[in-house]
């Protein structure tokens, strides 16, 4: 592994916990904003000192409470590319990218930079400042100044948050190609699944300060394992779960008995499924749910639902998605009778 993390710190009213280890991949670090993400990256860059634990890159230990390690910043030898990119307002992009060489020849220093602007293509624009770029251009100043300082782990910080709309999709493109040619870890910090999905290969959930190790992105969609993990990967209906054997759990607020074709853990506390996995039923059986049609919404592509479940259970919401052409079957009915397959129901512990 590249980097090995395991660390602690206290500030009083939040508390970061944060272990997990990750390859030569790009590495998402996903949560909610104030989870403790951003903390994460500068313990390991060494502008935060952890109150205890191990921090490691390529088998070098940047911090390690026990023996007394803590290397200084700029000794670490890892790139940070913070949200606003950092880069020297009243410079040029020569001169921001002349600012990571400055203990270089200037011939060897020069040949770098020519090499680092035509590769992040930046020609013509040398002699530009930052206010005269587009927030693209920035990121890609900021990101080849990071590389020409030679950083044994790189970490973004929310790179696309600062970008409009319109511009984030055309970034986020030229940055996965950017990142392809890192030959290391990459740390992405992101509170969006979207850009985790598509961008990382392993992530790392981060909620209220714990971190709950590293898993394959793939995982995270299909087979979350905490509550936390599940609601940030976009799952819209969950309630508490009770289990009632390896295969069964009870869903408390939806009224049913629902079979599992995953194993139910015996801490498991919650029962969650993805509203486009849903489907009507005609017949009564297993995991079938009565419900109430309560609201529909009409979007561009597709039809929400809202249902009412009328179950034994508490009264709740569940939300199902569908195309426009199927939810037509369904429609002008009030009470309609709501599947549920084993394979798509996930049971989950507390986190």
């Amino acid at each position: 592994m590249s980097v090995v993390l395991d660390i602690e710190k206290d500030l009083g009213g939040f508390k970061l916990n944060v272990a997990f280890e990750a390859g030569d991949v790009i590495h998402g670090l996903l949560g909610a904003s104030g989870c403790g993400k951003s903390m994460t990256l500068r313990c390991i860059a060494g502008i935060m000192r952890p109150d205890r634990g191990h921090i490691e890159v390529n088998g070098r230990v940047l911090f390690d409470s026990s023996a007394h390690i803590d290397l200084a910043p700029k000794d670490r030898h890892v790139g940070l590319l913070f949200q606003n990119y950092a880069l020297f307002p009243n410079m040029t992009v020569e001169g921001n990218l002349m600012a990571a060489l400055r203990h270089t020849d200037r011939k060897t220093a020069r040949a770098e930079i020519a090499e680092m602007i035509r590769r992040f293509r930046l020609t013509g624009l040398e002699k530009h400042r930052p206010a005269q770029l587009s927030g693209g251009q920035q990121q890609r100043a900021a990101l080849a100044r990071i590389l020409l300082t030679k950083p044994t782990i790189l970490m973004l910080d929310e790179p696309l948050s600062a970008l409009d709309s319109y511009l984030r999709w055309q970034t986020e493109l030229e940055l996965t190609d950017l990142l392809e040619t890192y030959e290391g870890t990459t740390l992405l910090v992101s509170h969006s699944r979207d850009e985790v999905r598509r961008m990382c290969r392993t992530v790392t959930v981060l909620d209220k300060g714990s971190g709950q190790g590293s898993m394959p992105v793939d995982e995270l969609f299909s087979a979350p394992k905490t509550l936390s993990a599940c609601l940030l990967s976009g799952c819209k209906n969950h309630c508490r779960g009770e289990r009632l054997d390896e295969h069964t759990v009870r869903a408390v607020e939806w009224g049913a008995d629902l079979k599992c074709a995953a194993h139910v853990p015996e801490d498991t506390r919650y029962v969650a499924i993805r509203a486009h996995y849903l489907s009507f039923t005609e017949e009564d059986g297993e995991n079938v749910i009565p419900v109430r049609v309560k609201r529909v919404i009409h979007e561009l592509f597709s039809v929400v639902v809202m249902l009412e479940t009328t179950g034994d259970g508490e009264l709740s919401m569940v939300r199902i998605e569908m195309p426009p052409e199927e939810w037509a079957r369904w429609e002008g009915r009030e009470t309609l009778k709501l599947l549920m397959r084993p394979a798509d129901v996930m049971p989950l512990t507390e986190g």
